[in-house]
């Protein structure tokens, strides 16, 4: 697998939902994770992490080693998880 080399680029687009941003995670983030992981009744992602926020709002978050997604069950997500793929993909090549 090649190495992947996560640069700390910021994605941000507007929506007639609200400002989206995708970047990646940081270690001021675990709490956020583990309160997604945990409405999405699952685990936090392990390694290098993507997430997508609304508005400032974590919303759905895609390990990029596995491509494991967790997302807020109570929101609309699937429009977030397809731009974290998106990007995800960016940086593998």
């Amino acid at each position: 697998m090649p190495h992947l080399h996560l640069r700390a680029r910021h994605n941000a687009t507007s929506t007639t939902n609200g400002n989206v941003r995708v970047r990646i995670a940081g270690p001021e983030d675990s709490e956020a994770l583990a309160n997604l992981a945990a409405l999405d009744s699952t685990h936090p992602p392990s390694g290098p992490t993507l997430v997508a926020e609304v508005d400032g709002e974590l919303r759905a978050a895609l390990s990029v080693p596995d491509e494991t997604v967790i997302a807020d069950p109570f929101q609309s997500s699937a429009d977030l998880v397809e731009l974290l793929r998106a990007r995800s993909a960016e940086l593998s090549n």
